[in-house]
């Protein structure tokens, strides 16, 4: 097991990495006060997860109340989230009983919503159950819903008591969602740390085989960089935006083509391929860089190319994304590979070159 720290002085805590973590009852022993808990969870992991973490607690005595909502992007919704609120009236949850997110992004980012506003605010615990949310979501307290305006534009910033990223859980998750997780990945390589992009080009055969020992490293090396930039930048007033690299379209994507129609890290991959280009026609990437950069994604078995929204739902989508600063679109991208930057300043004809040419029918 690896354990790393977000250091965030008094909110600071520990990220658990490694296998069989689920039923280790001694990580989670420190943090239920009145010995009890509720679960948040969908009905996809409920059958594979939940009896074992039930297990786990009721080993320290601890009770669960348990939610189970339905599964899926297009149920991150207040509708969805109410039916949180609703189990935690109905059983009496008290401020100091913790809500448990077991279950990838969706999950994680709803019960961590649910936890900064119930009673404003009670503690939570991130158990990410896909390599997307293991490497990215459950990491740097980002919580929300969508809105049919716009993806996560309604939320908090609420850190987790802790995360227990348990390894074994990638074992049941389908081949597109383990890709989708990939994307996100590779982000970490292209926005800030080269020597771990050459070892993704290395190992990304073994990682879609789900050997274990190479996903464990990517998520502690995602992890590492995740934890680096929220300790130096934790409300994204500047450095963290650049975790976003690919988002901007991505998320146009998502909303374009209706939540859940693609996966988070399939737009992702889309989206990234789109600001690669984008980098090029501003002279900063090479045909290589791009070439390198598309070469990766598509050994991840990741689209490289958007849906055809057309040009103006494009910048309608992207109009709402969170970057936008005085009305004007920001972009997260690469001034070379290992290297992002955020960008206001792209002239409209380059914008609209990227929109065509990184599209298909």
């Amino acid at each position: 097991m690896h354990t790393l720290t977000v250091g965030l002085g008094e909110r600071s805590y520990p990220i658990y990495i490694g296998t069989g973590l689920l039923a280790n009852a001694a990580l989670l022993k420190a943090h239920f006060p009145n010995q009890r808990a509720a679960i948040v969870t969908n009905t996809t992991i409920a059958p594979l997860y939940l009896a074992q973490l039930k297990r786990t607690l009721q080993e320290i005595g601890v009770s669960s109340v348990d939610i189970i909502l339905p599964d899926g992007e297009i149920y991150k919704t207040s509708d969805t989230l109410n039916l949180i609120y609703d189990a935690l009236l109905t059983h009496r949850c008290e401020r100091s009983t913790p809500l448990i997110a077991l279950g990838g992004g969706v999950i994680g980012d709803m019960t961590g919503y649910a936890a900064a506003s119930y009673l404003r605010g009670v503690p939570f615990i991130q158990i990410p159950t896909t390599l997307l949310s293991q490497v990215d979501s459950s990491v740097g307290g980002k919580t929300g819903i969508n809105h049919p305006l716009g993806k996560n534009m309604i939320g908090a910033f609420y850190q987790p008591k802790l995360v227990i990223a348990d390894i074994a859980t990638l074992n049941t998750l389908p081949d597109n969602e383990l890709s989708a997780g990939l994307a996100e990945v590779i982000k970490y390589g292209l926005i800030r740390d080269l020597s771990f992009l050459a070892w993704l080009e290395l190992n990304i055969e073994k990682l879609l085989a789900r050997d274990p020992e190479a996903l464990q490293y990517a998520v502690m090396r995602s992890c590492q960089n995740k934890a680096e930039v929220v300790m130096a930048d934790e409300r994204e007033s500047g450095e963290r935006a650049l975790l976003n690299l690919g988002h901007t379209f991505g998320h146009a994507i998502e909303s374009g083509m209706g939540y859940g129609v693609w996966l988070h890290g399939e737009a992702v991959a889309a989206g990234t391929l789109m600001a690669a280009d984008l980098s090029q026609r501003l002279g900063w990437l090479s045909d290589a860089d791009v070439a390198r950069t598309r070469a990766l994604f598509l050994r991840a078995r990741l689209p490289v190319c958007g849906p055809d929204l057309g040009e103006d739902r494009y910048l309608n989508y992207m109009g709402h994304d969170k970057k936008v600063e005085a009305g004007k679109l920001r972009f997260v991208l690469l001034k070379k590979i290992g290297q992002a930057v955020i960008e206001g300043n792209v002239p409209a004809g380059l914008l609209q070159q990227t929109l065509a040419a990184c599209v298909h029918e």
